[in-house]
């Protein structure tokens, strides 16, 4: 495809061309010249039919930059280009590295800037602060823990009337493979603090709920315990940590601990279910599965959430009144 019958001003007919008198393309557009009224309409005809080109932005450095090559150098863009060429004309200018608008003229140009955000988006646990959530997406080690009861504390400073609702996705304080990675202290912990809040805690299991993960499942408001579809809840007996060269002595204490720690969740799970302590003590002297239906049956949830049936989330606040609420001052101009 052959771009020979296009010019410069056909592309870019909003930037000024000074040709000088001496020029070959000014004698061949002169006035005077008998065959240049032809290609004037026809040239005239072309861009008529084409949409009308917005104003320049004096601002823009690369249109500014062009404007002035074609005002200063005009011979660059007057060459007409080859007629066998499949290259639409003049774009080998664009190549030109002194077109090129450098970083602090692109940061600076008004295109760019309208675009740019007047403050940064807020992390995702503040999004779901927003709706009163709080998400267990790890297994209960130390750092989890402590995120979990200050988001907790925090939305009871920030409504003490409004239920909190607790997403799990968690196993507990073991891995995948059964590692142990957490103190059984730390469900107990979360434990204790939803049960101090004045806050009513709606729970809802996605993914999965096992060992102290579970009993937090239990542990939510009676009837507002949900469990999604396909999720899974598990019950098990706390692990030994590993006691690597750690004295028969202390093997023997720590054991004592976690069959301690046993007996305290076997309570616990026994109050949130309404069953007897023999009957999930027994349960629990090898892994429990439990699917939607059968956890349901057992009594960790009280109802599976299907697509839309129960509301798991407080009304979204507007940026302006979540900024307000939580005592942040928007500076004019940020």
């Amino acid at each position: 495809m052959a771009f020979g019958a296009l010019s410069f001003r056909t592309v870019c007919p909003q930037i000024p061309m000074a040709v000088p008198a001496s020029s070959s393309a000014s004698s061949s557009f002169s006035s005077s010249s008998p065959t240049s009224a032809a290609p004037r309409r026809a040239l005239s005809a072309i861009r008529m039919a084409l949409p009308p080109m917005p104003p320049l932005n004096p601002k823009d450095p690369f249109l500014s930059k062009l404007a002035s090559v074609a005002t200063s150098a005009p011979e660059a863009l007057t060459v007409p280009p080859s007629p066998d060429s499949d290259t639409p004309p003049f774009l080998d200018i664009f190549d030109s590295p002194k077109l090129m608008a450098t970083p602090a003229q692109v940061e600076h140009s008004v295109s760019y800037n309208e675009h740019r955000p007047r403050k940064p988006p807020p992390d995702l646990p503040s999004l779901l602060l927003n709706g009163r959530i709080v998400y267990i997406g790890m297994p209960l080690v130390p750092a989890v823990t402590e995120l979990v009861i200050a988001e907790m504390l925090y939305l009871q400073w920030m409504d003490p009337k409004q239920p909190i609702y607790l997403y799990i996705n968690s196993t507990g304080t073991t891995r995948d493979d059964g590692e142990t990675v957490g103190m059984e202290t730390e469900g107990f912990a979360i434990y204790d603090a939803m049960m101090q809040l004045k806050n009513e805690i709606e729970t809802v299991a996605v993914g999965a709920a096992i060992g102290q993960a579970c009993l937090l499942l239990a542990a939510g408001k009676k009837g507002r315990r949900f469990m999604m579809p396909h999720a899974k809840a598990m019950i098990q007996q706390p692990r030994v940590p590993s006691s690597g060269q750690m004295p028969a002595s202390d093997v023997l204490i720590r054991a004592k601990e976690v069959i301690n720690n046993r007996d305290t969740l076997v309570k616990l799970l026994a109050k949130h279910t309404g069953n007897s302590m023999e009957t999930v003590s027994k349960l629990m002297r090898r892994p429990f599965y439990m699917d939607s239906i059968k956890a349901q049956e057992f009594g960790v949830i009280d109802k599976i959430l299907w697509r839309g049936q129960e509301k798991i989330m407080a009304d979204a606040l507007s940026p302006e009144e979540w900024d307000k609420r939580a005592g942040i001052k928007v500076v004019d101009g940020m």
